[in-house]
């Protein structure tokens, strides 16, 4: 696909400030022994694991106090998945160096926009904005959302106009799922549905 010359030396200098960033990190102990985590980042932040995992949890923790939480989380992740596969079919951005290591799940071959980073973000706004935990985990959870997005960096599976764009992407998300929240009556519904338990029980 024929790229403009005005963004083909955008695109030339997101590379080139992209691998220095990264070797500029990386002369920090901390940075250091980060990249020995990037695996454990990328697995905690793919979009199949959480998906399935939150599935799980809807099926096992069946508690009605939980269920608007739940389902607005499950669309969330949905939207996230369907958004950045488009976006990555449109833009067809290749990955600064293609996953070969058999425990990555599931690469696929492009890189913008970052998944990760867009789906860290969606769950941090939603974990601190849209359904609020204690504030006493906002610290953790925005650690571990900015250490998902250093990691794609690190992993080189991704530039920086790429994880930029997905964090972007992922707060928008979460600002939108706040528009669409669905209420306590329809997540029970839909957890009903899936179930095939009556949520609704008459008395």
């Amino acid at each position: 696909r024929e790229v403009s010359p005005a963004l083909k030396k955008i695109l030339e200098q997101d590379v080139k400030l992209t691998d220095r960033f990264v070797t500029y990190l990386l002369q920090f102990a901390s940075f250091k022994s980060l990249k020995i985590h990037c695996k454990f980042l990328e697995v905690s932040c793919d979009g199949i694991a959480w998906l399935a995992t939150w599935v799980a949890f809807i099926w096992l923790l069946n508690s009605s106090d939980l269920h608007q939480m739940q389902v607005n989380m499950l669309i969330g992740l949905l939207l996230d998945i369907v958004v950045v596969a488009l976006l990555k079919a449109f833009v067809r951005r290749r990955r600064p160096m293609p996953a070969t290591d058999t425990l990555t799940i599931g690469p696929d071959k492009f890189s913008f926009p970052s998944g990760h980073a867009s789906r860290a973000f969606y769950i941090l706004v939603f974990f601190t904005y849209l359904y609020s935990l204690p504030i006493i985990f906002w610290m953790p959870l925005t650690a571990w959302a900015v250490s998902v997005v250093v990691s794609r960096l690190i992993l080189k599976r991704h530039y920086i106009l790429d994880v930029c764009a997905g964090a972007l992407i992922g707060v928008v998300e979460a600002l939108f799922l706040g528009l669409i929240w669905l209420s306590a009556d329809s997540a029970a519904w839909f957890v009903g549905f899936l179930s095939e338990d009556k949520v609704f029980s008459e008395p």
